[in-house]
């Protein structure tokens, strides 16, 4: 059916094939919560700054 290079072949296609699954998933958890803890500390910043000003003046 299969020669043994064909074989080999197939299996490394198979370990690519759940290998990139594995990523993308493990991405898809990953990005958003990076993305928001970004905006996050982002408007926490601009928030301190703005009590700063405030305070200055």
């Amino acid at each position: 059916m299969f020669t043994f290079d064909q074989y080999l072949g197939f299996l490394a296609f198979l370990a690519i094939l759940t290998m990139g699954f594995w990523l993308m998933i493990f991405l898809m958890g990953i990005l958003p919560y990076w993305i928001g803890g970004s905006l996050y500390e982002k408007w926490k910043m601009k928030r301190e700054e703005k009590k700063r000003k405030e305070l200055k003046s």
